[in-house]
């Protein structure tokens, strides 16, 4: 075994303790895949992050560092917290990004940009691929998680890497008093084929500039107004509450999901049912605050950002 240092941080939150932990190995250099799997699923938490140098054809691209990421069950192509974590993590450490205020991460994925602030890092949203679900695949979805068919606003089969599946709920009193059966639940996606089963619903809805009105039942269901002009607008802050049940075999409900929320943000904000910018809140339900920051930028890429804090640093035997 060799030393290797290791962080362990909470992401999105700026206090400990509140939001997401990640395991982050500092150096996974020489680590096979089974070394790296077994690790992860001792840590027991959502997900655990091993950094390397990037390949040769990704520094040319401009990737700064490599991540690989594992859930306690298997590797993921893709994920927001552990994007945002392991940057922060590199960051701490000493990585010295090409760029001074952003950061290229290689992952399965391919290349995501990270931006950065004085309080922040915000990942640019991967490639969404979506598409409308059957009715029938709603229907049975809606009773694992005890929902009435009238609780179901929208739906969305919601792709970035990870294979999501997404619904808008008619307000944050159904958000957070979801009893799933998780047996149930946790057979429907296995049998779909979803990563995991996302929903939201509007917490405090905005009356100020950057906000849409549609006349459909979704947006009245979020109370938007209408702006003067989308473009130049002041963003609004439209909290959205939402809840993330994963398809692992050690992890139920996660505390705050950053893949999902960006396949959310870019949902809702290309149909015209959640402003150019808000702020979602998660883990209400498991004792964290979790809180998710997303917005549009003019080119019409979507930001997801927050804090990270870091809990534990030293080092591990691996």
């Amino acid at each position: 075994m060799t030393t290797r240092r290791f962080k362990q941080v909470d992401v999105f939150t700026g206090t400990p303790y509140l939001g997401n932990p990640l395991a982050v190995v500092l150096d996974g250099t020489d680590l096979n895949d089974e070394e790296m799997q077994h690790f992860a699923r001792w840590t027991n938490l959502s997900e655990t992050a091993f950094l390397l140098p990037p390949s040769a054809a990704a520094a040319a691209a401009g990737a700064d560092y490599q991540v690989r990421i594992f859930t306690t069950a298997h590797e993921m192509p893709f994920a927001g917290h552990p994007t945002l974590g392991s940057c922060h993590a590199w960051l701490e450490h000493g990585g010295a990004p090409k760029h001074p205020e952003l950061i290229v991460q290689q992952c399965q994925v391919g290349l995501v940009r990270i931006r950065r602030s004085a309080t922040q890092l915000a990942f640019a949203a991967p490639a969404l691929t979506r598409s409308q679900p059957e009715p029938e695949a709603v229907a049975r979805l809606a009773a694992a998680l005890g929902l009435r068919h009238d609780q179901v606003l929208a739906a969305q089969h919601l792709t970035n890497g990870p294979r999501h599946f997404g619904l808008l709920l008619s307000s944050a009193t159904a958000v957070l008093q979801l009893q799933p059966d998780l047996a149930a639940l946790r057979l429907w996606m296995l049998e779909a084929g979803i990563s995991g089963v996302g929903m939201a619903a509007v917490a405090a809805a905005s009356s100020g500039n950057g906000l849409i009105r549609r006349s459909n039942r979704e947006a009245r269901a979020f109370g938007f107004a209408a702006p003067a002009g989308i473009h130049g607008a002041q963003p609004a802050q439209a909290q959205l509450e939402v809840r993330f049940f994963a398809n692992d075999v050690m992890v139920n409900e996660d505390p705050v999901t950053g893949s999902f929320n960006a396949s959310l943000a870019q949902w809702l904000i290309a149909d015209g049912l959640a402003p150019t910018h808000y702020t979602a809140t998660q883990g209400s339900c498991l004792g964290r605050l979790g809180q998710v920051h997303i917005g549009q930028d003019d080119a019409g890429q979507v930001w997801v950002g927050g804090e990270s804090v870091t809990c534990i640093d030293g080092h591990v035997q691996l």
